[in-house]
């Protein structure tokens, strides 16, 4: 049997992400052509706002040009891209201007998914390579995927058997304790370093409920935060994805990295080789949420992960593209 080739969006409260790849639908294969992510900060004052911001939504309309030329390039076959939109689309109250420009730019309308498909999809992308691989990660996982608006827990051994999203992504944490007059504050306050953590713990009181997180064996990180951690901690001097993808933190560098990034200014933060700007404000925050995660679940290292959301939602394209054969 021929290999699919697939496309996948994901569109999140602070990136808009593209996976172009080749799957083999009898082994899982995924071979990847094209993996390329911007900041476009969709999610921009709708905690305060509810609605998107224009200068947000052109930003995004902007990386769906650059990603459809991208998509017709490598020739993705009519019905093989899925767009998935995640927690800033939910409830807006402009969402129809949203989806009218992705479907005039991408030709595909934007699936909001649930909270719940979101992390299914994440622990598929993030654990399929994982399996059959004790020595690198033992079953059962706890998928952490630290977003921009929400962060999804996922529990699973080669299947999902719970799992809980709640909103305390790095983005959503930063816009509402660490502002000041308008502006991300330079260094935050101890009083509002603890209004994260709070925020935080409740949250994982509401997972804890529905989530045996104390199953779990392996810790495994996806997105922008813990992997930006991971490029911190091997002290690389530029993002290298191949030297991230399944190296591990320990809970003491989370812990000293936390804090150096607290304590650091806008430029100090700016001059890390692999921080993108795009996350510089809001990698403090996201830092806490892991943190606070480790603490709580106990996890003496977390598993990064490269491979998450974007590839669960390919693999689930190739699947459907074979169903139809």
């Amino acid at each position: 049997m021929t290999v699919t080739r697939v496309a996948a969006v994901d569109c999140g409260t602070n990136s808009i992400r593209l996976l172009v790849a080749d799957i083999d639908p009898a082994t899982g294969e995924l071979t990847e052509l094209d993996r390329r992510m911007e900041i476009v900060r969709l999610g921009q004052d709708v905690d305060r706002t509810g609605r998107f911001a224009p200068e947000a939504l052109e930003r995004t309309f902007a990386a769906c040009r650059t990603y459809a030329g991208v998509i017709r390039e490598l020739g993705v076959p009519a019905g093989r891209l899925r767009f998935a939109a995640t927690s800033a689309s939910r409830d807006v109250a402009n969402r129809d201007e949203f989806v009218a420009g992705v479907v005039a730019i991408l030709g595909v309308e934007p699936e909001v998914i649930t909270g719940d498909e979101e992390a299914e999809f994440s622990f598929t992308g993030a654990t399929k390579e994982l399996a059959g691989r004790g020595d690198l990660a033992a079953a059962p996982y706890l998928v952490v995927d630290i977003g921009g608006g929400s962060t999804e827990f996922v529990v699973g051994d080669a299947h999902v058997t719970a799992a809980r999203s709640v909103d305390v992504g790095c983005v959503r944490m930063t816009e509402r304790h660490f502002v000041q007059d308008g502006a991300v504050s330079p260094t935050p306050t101890d009083a509002q370093i603890r209004a994260v953590r709070a925020d935080v713990e409740a949250a994982l009181d509401t997972v804890a409920a529905t989530v045996p997180l104390e199953r779990a064996r392996t810790l495994v990180g996806l997105a922008g935060t813990v992997t930006t951690l991971a490029g911190i901690a091997l002290g690389l001097e530029a993002y290298d994805s191949a030297a991230i993808h399944h190296s591990r933190l320990g809970h003491e560098q989370v812990a000293e990295i936390t804090e150096r990034l607290l304590a650091a200014t806008h430029d100090e933060r700016a001059a890390i080789p692999v921080m993108h700007p795009g996350r510089v404000d809001v990698i403090s925050a996201g830092a806490l949420v892991l943190l606070a995660i480790m603490e709580r679940t106990g996890a003496e290292e977390v598993v990064v992960s490269e491979h998450d959301i974007l590839d669960g939602i390919a693999h689930k394209v190739a699947e459907e593209a074979v169903a139809e054969r």
